[in-house]
């Protein structure tokens, strides 16, 4: 097994994940097609830290939406002369200020099938390529739904890029506390903009690593109705990836990193093929404990060939969940990996995943857990 690379060395040359901690460079917007994946390329010789690499508290809860946010929002989205109107047919980009001036390039479509019954807002998983190239097949099974798809302002919805390819920048700026700061300030906008509109119930999806957000991001959504995790246990990071290690025969590995993470070189010094900023974050990340006390309807996804996500971690996830006071529904499929395909049999989880939601969005009364396993 690699070891770790030191530090001194991590700013020197192209710094390689070990192939036992790449459950963490899985690039959530392809699991469709995608299984485990290398790590992103290092910075050159001499590390600069990008503008935003002083982390917002990954912990400090997400605030309420304010009038002078939806304000500032719905400026920023007007100076970018975003059209409004969604396309009846197929995907386009439309742009959506995120914070400190940066720029969101969205995906949106409308519902495919009238009537219009609820919208769909997706936050995807890690890594630098883009949902346009699967969008059309990836979301086919929302019929009656809009769907909007955030991606992070340094990644180009229709990019392709190789997780071993993300450029420098990328590596530096990718980490959760400001993926968070920038989706939370886009959905804000988003919630400005649809003022006026008819109201309908939003569902919160997230996919593979993007699921980690979804607590944060909840109050930032109006007629919120539930949250749909794709792929992600609901455990800690850290607690994941400690079970993951376990599994792989990875301790070692995975004890040198977060001896490096907890020592004192900079955030931009890249070790694994991710910076020391994204691993402490990932360190100090809350999310079991925000999903057992979020008051929303939680409906969860997972395969049982996942080789990403050891089953444990699902269990152990579900046996807390049944401390929620709201509604909790765990869906295993059987056979299914990560990104919840059956390849020997043909069989895509994720057009599941929408049949319930549309079979929910029909009776909404039944609750988004009252949806049969089928």
């Amino acid at each position: 097994m690699p070891a770790v690379t030191p530090p001194a060395v991590a700013t020197q040359r192209r710094s390689k994940a070990s192939p036992a901690l790449a459950f963490f460079m899985v690039v959530g917007v392809v699991v469709a097609v995608a299984s485990v994946l290398s790590g992103c390329a290092a910075p050159p010789p001499e590390v600069q830290a990008p503008e935003d690499a002083h982390p917002a508290h990954p912990a400090h809860p997400a605030h309420p939406a304010h009038p002078a946010h939806a304000a500032h929002a719905a400026h920023a989205v007007d100076v970018l002369a975003a059209p409004t109107q969604i396309p009846a047919e197929g995907f386009a980009q439309r742009p959506l200020p995120g914070a400190d001036g940066a720029i969101l390039r969205t995906l949106q479509r409308s519902e495919r099938t009238a009537p219009l019954r609820y919208r769909v807002i997706v936050i995807p998983g890690s890594g630098c390529a883009g949902m346009g190239p699967i969008a059309e097949r990836y979301f086919a099974g929302l019929l009656h739904a809009q769907v909007l798809v955030l991606h992070k302002p340094w990644v180009d919805p229709q990019a392709r890029t190789a997780p071993a390819h993300c450029p420098h920048l990328f590596v530096w700026r990718d980490r959760h506390s400001t993926w968070l700061k920038h989706a939370r300030a886009a959905l804000r906008a988003d919630a400005a903009l649809r003022q006026g509109q008819p109201a309908l119930p939003q569902l919160l999806v997230g996919i593979s690593e993007g699921a980690e957000l979804l607590p944060a991001l909840a109050p930032e959504v109006p007629h919120l109705a539930g949250l749909v995790l794709i792929g992600s246990s609901g455990l800690d990071p850290q607690e994941v990836g400690a079970l993951q290690a376990r599994r792989l025969g990875a301790e070692a590995d995975w004890a040198a990193l977060s001896r490096i993470v907890a020592g004192a070189p900079p955030d931009t010094v890249v070790v694994q093929g991710r910076s020391l900023g994204y691993w402490r974050d990932l360190r100090n990340w809350p999310l079991t404990l925000p999903l057992l006390r979020s008051p929303w309807p939680l409906l969860q996804v997972w395969g049982t060939d996942d080789a990403l996500v050891p089953a444990e971690a699902y269990a152990s996830f579900e046996e807390l969940a049944r401390l929620r006071t709201a509604p909790y529904c765990a869906r295993r499929m059987e056979g299914a990996d990560h990104g919840l395909q059956r390849s020997a049999a043909g069989v895509d989880g994720v057009q599941q995943v929408w049949a319930w939601t549309e079979q929910w969005a029909r009776n909404p009364q039944g609750g988004l857990c009252g949806t049969p396993a089928q």
